[in-house]
């Protein structure tokens, strides 16, 4: 009797860039990352802002950094994502 392989796919995992604002805490970077957005009505261009805390395992960002970062499971409260490499 064979065994029907059932069909794995690899999760797609988002990959954001932002600005490191702060580096005071262990292992936790907290990245701020700034996107443009169009208002509806108006049409004026204005910018939206979200901060991420992610994790650094050997803590190589430091503040004022340009920071690649990826999903991935939760590593506390608040952080569910890792850092993937320092752009500048």
């Amino acid at each position: 009797m064979e065994q029907e392989k059932t069909p794995s796919f690899e999760r797609v995992r988002r990959t954001l860039r932002g600005t490191v604002v702060s580096d005071r805490m262990q292992k936790t970077l907290v990245v701020q990352v700034d996107r443009t957005v169009l208002h509806p009505k108006y049409g004026k261009r204005y910018v939206r802002s979200h901060r991420y805390k992610i994790h650094d395992e050997r803590g190589e960002g430091r503040m004022g950094d340009v920071v690649e970062f990826t999903e991935c499971r939760p590593l506390s409260r608040e952080k569910r994502w890792r850092l993937l490499r320092k752009v500048s």
